[in-house]
């Protein structure tokens, strides 16, 4: 049995415990730890942990841990993960990876030096949906790729708390939508290595907590939330497969509804995962193809199939999905449009 430790008991971490919960007999959560001591003692009431703390260095030592699931706020990612892959325990961490590429590597070498197994948060990647346009991709459906767009838009979706907080955040819906898609998007297309990179960001709108809305309701509500991130962001990214994509995130839009649209191009077909359809031509005439199936993402059930990849990945029976690497490269490309947007030029990724 794998012993378990959680550090931040946060609303992620909840799905990370039932992950762990779906798992049986073969993982325990045995330790729990928090900035807030009061979350931690809830978390672990709820999953009948027995040992929580207020800090992450008392529950490494204090007990003797296999796994740890890193689920903090980003400015704390690093300095956590760094702390239990020394401490001897694999991990996973939350997306993003850090707060920047240079974080980021410093974590992957942790891994490396502790030979132990790092693994990033990126859930989206366990959906059905992946899964199926990486087959048809690979099938050739879509004939040669050259073109995708992703776009995570809200209308009125700053969650509140620390994710307005630069300091803790890192930044705004970029770092935390935009992070899923551009990841999830590099994903299907066989995880080419970004090259050149534009990018724009804005903050034009602010935390609109003006707004009395039923359709989201933020995590902390006070009467003047820290707002020090941007509300918008928009990038062009160049692939080193001759790929090309459009990436968008916003907490705050004037547009009708929400948004989550993904979409690839080929010279055969294009691809889109919500609805899950294939845009082609049929006998010389242009045609739509819904493909049938649950080929979806599901929240619930996709963190759990995460939960397992690692635990799975930690005893050897399969390959982890999400590598540091992957954590790595995302972060450059993340870094490489916050750089973009102050100096108003693309951006070279150099390794």
């Amino acid at each position: 049995m794998l012993r378990i430790g959680v550090i931040g008991t946060g609303g992620i971490s909840r799905c990370h415990g039932k992950g762990y919960n779906a798992l049986g007999d073969r993982v325990k959560i045995v330790a729990c730890c928090d900035l807030d001591i009061n979350k931690a003692k809830e978390f672990a009431e709820e999953f009948d942990v027995e040992n929580y703390y207020d800090n992450c260095y008392d529950m490494l030592k204090s007990n003797e841990l296999d796994c740890v699931s890193v689920c903090t706020w980003n400015s704390a990612h690093a300095e956590c993960t760094i702390a239990a892959l020394n401490a001897g325990c694999n991990v996973i961490c939350e997306k993003p990876m850090a707060m920047n590429a240079a974080e980021a590597v410093k974590m992957k070498e942790a891994a490396e030096k502790n030979g132990k197994l790092l693994m990033v948060g990126f859930v989206r990647r366990q959906g059905n949906d992946a899964a199926a346009a990486k087959d048809l991709i690979a099938k050739d459906y879509l004939g040669e790729l050259y073109y995708a767009k992703a776009s995570y838009l809200r209308r009125c979706g700053f969650p509140g708390g620390w994710f307005g907080d630069k300091s803790r955040s890192g930044g705004g819906p970029l770092i935390d939508l935009g992070v899923h898609i551009i990841d999830l998007t590099r994903y299907i297309i066989g995880n080419p290595k970004p090259v050149t990179v534009f990018g724009a960001t804005f903050d034009k709108i602010g935390a609109r907590d003006n707004i009395k809305t039923e359709d989201w309701q933020s995590q902390t509500v006070v009467d003047k939330p820290i707002f020090t991130v941007e509300d918008l962001a928009t990038a062009m990214i160049r692939f080193d497969n001759g790929v090309v994509l459009q990436v968008e995130a916003s907490f705050n839009l004037n547009i009708k509804k929400p948004t989550t649209t993904i979409e690839f191009f080929g010279n055969k077909a294009g691809l889109s995962l919500d609805p899950f359809e294939l845009h082609t031509e049929l006998n010389d005439n242009l045609a739509d193809i819904t493909i049938h199936g649950k080929n979806n993402f599901d929240f619930s059930r996709d963190f759990e199939r995460e939960i397992k990849n690692f635990v799975d990945s930690v005893e050897g029976k399969s390959e982890c999905m999400a590598t540091a690497d992957d954590g790595v490269e995302l972060m450059r490309i993340l870094d490489a449009i916050y750089e973009s947007s102050e100096t108003g030029k693309s951006v070279d990724i150099v390794r």
